[in-house]
């Protein structure tokens, strides 16, 4: 048996007390080769009338660094042109309003210059909001898929300070090159009925506990549900975003003030 991981650092985040309304998404996986998801995503936020935006990771299908959005790297491609396209959709949501982001397993190299660029604000994982006379725990949710070893083994390398740093250093167009190997492997996994491994209940019990939470907010396992844990505890997972799936997903999470949580489905854009 794997011996189970530390409980981690909880950030705590306190909403000001104007705020009546949040919504939260995950696992958007931004790509040019999904147009359709970008225009749903972008209808989403910019027409959203939260107090605050909250993006729970995988924004972007892969992000190989800051510097892919500075057309002075030289990097003039349609993926270029669609990461700065993403990035000036986000900065026009977040000068109205706040808008959260926390690391995914896919978009770890986001950095100080894309936050920068963005104006959005760093969400340590996990964080506790204290929103609304309680305490939810947000997290991307990938430190509890406990049985995926290999996984695991493979985030404690990419969330290294080290590795990013040595991996920063590549050349755009290399890791423009490792970013398409690992989303081969990606479908790869997919082709063959390997999904992502799910959130281990009792570390999530663990996680809230620690956290003074009842209620543990995620996304990450592309397995949308509201679990009950036991305890008074609850497991609330979002959905990931494709537009071409049949029926789509495109899926908010709305907390109000002296209200239950809501999914919101996401009408795709015309």
């Amino acid at each position: 048996m794997q011996p189970r991981p530390a409980l981690p650092t909880f950030a705590e985040l306190v909403a000001p007390g104007d705020w009546r309304s949040i919504e939260l998404l995950s696992d958007v996986h931004l790509r040019p080769e999904e147009p359709a998801t970008f225009a749903a995503w972008q209808q989403a936020v910019t027409q959203s009338r939260a107090d605050a935006l909250f993006m729970l990771g995988d924004l972007f299908e892969v992000w190989v660094g800051d510097d892919a959005l500075d057309p002075a790297a030289g990097d003039d491609s349609p993926l270029g042109q669609f990461e700065r396209q993403c990035a000036e959709v986000i900065r026009s949501v977040a000068a109205q309003r706040p808008v959260y982001f926390m690391h995914g397993n896919r978009d770890f190299l986001f950095g100080a210059a894309g936050l920068a660029a963005t104006g959005m604000q760093l969400l340590h994982d996990p964080t506790v909001l204290v929103f609304g006379g309680r305490r939810w725990l947000l997290s991307h949710g990938d430190a509890l898929c406990l049985d995926d070893v290999a996984y695991q083994q493979f985030r404690l390398q990419v969330q290294n300070p080290a590795w990013q740093k040595a991996s920063l250093q590549h050349p755009l167009a290399m890791r423009r090159q490792m970013a398409r190997q690992i989303r081969q492997a990606s479908e790869q996994r997919k082709d063959q009925g390997l999904g992502y491994a799910d959130v281990d209940a009792e570390a999530a019990r663990a996680w809230l506990r620690a956290a003074q939470s009842d209620t543990l907010i995620h996304g990450h396992t592309h397995l949308p549900a509201d679990h009950d844990l036991g305890e008074g505890l609850t497991r609330i997972v979002m959905s990931d975003w494709e537009a071409t799936a049949q029926p789509p997903r495109l899926e908010l999470l709305r907390l109000a003030i002296d209200a239950a949580p809501r999914r919101i489905a996401v009408t795709p854009a015309a």
